[in-house]
């Protein structure tokens, strides 16, 4: 009784140790197939978020001081605006638009890609390319004040934005990287809003 129960012992061992093994084997290929493939698409997505074409350094490059001038217009209401809707307007459109300036000025770095001013915008020493204000409609908007500043402001934003949502519809259309097709699309849809509030303003206001 003694020696079958060992063999039997040993039987059953040996069998259990068996099962084990091939219990394991597919459970460490399983991992090492989840692992390799998760890797590969992380590897996958990173690569086309970082990829980048001409139009979005065009995109990038143009809208940068494309930006910069509307900040320097929503500042002037600050001190001349009179309706408070147009300081309002103004006010958020200098803290959308300086932390995309930010994040353009980054993208061009990481593409080791220079800030090349205008480039892209056809702007003919800023007179209007891309609906950028020339130096006389600033100058103009400067010296005015209160009803007439808020008049001259909207209509000037009006065509600012219109560029700006043309530059958004070109990258949209032509552009390659993620991060900056969002941004195109959010200026787009944003800007296009800002336009039509603009617009209703100025009637209100008898412009």
């Amino acid at each position: 009784m003694t020696r079958k129960t060992t063999l039997l012992a040993g039987a059953l061992l040996a069998g259990a140790l068996a099962l084990t093994a091939c219990s394991d084997d597919p459970g460490a290929s399983h991992t090492d197939s989840m692992g390799s493939g998760s890797a590969e698409s992380t590897s996958t997505s990173a690569s086309e978020n970082a990829a980048f074409n001409d139009a979005d350094v065009t995109f990038a490059q143009g809208m940068i001081p494309h930006h910069q001038q509307a900040i320097e217009m929503a500042q002037m209401a600050s001190e001349r605006a009179q309706d408070p809707r147009v300081l309002d307007l103004a006010s958020r459109i200098e803290a959308a638009q300086q932390p995309e300036i930010d994040t353009l000025t980054g993208w061009l770095n990481e593409w080791g890609v220079e800030d090349d001013g205008m480039a892209g915008m056809d702007h003919g020493g800023m007179d209007h390319g891309g609906g950028m204000m020339s130096e006389e409609d600033m100058h103009a908007l400067m010296g005015a004040s209160g009803a007439e500043f808020d008049r001259l402001f909207l209509e000037q934003m009006i065509e600012h934005h219109t560029g700006a949502v043309e530059m958004a519809t070109t990258e949209a259309g032509e552009g390659q990287n993620t991060e900056a097709l969002a941004m195109a699309n959010n200026i787009r849809d944003t800007q296009n809003a800002e336009i039509a509030e603009m617009r209703q303003m100025l009637t209100e206001l008898g412009g």
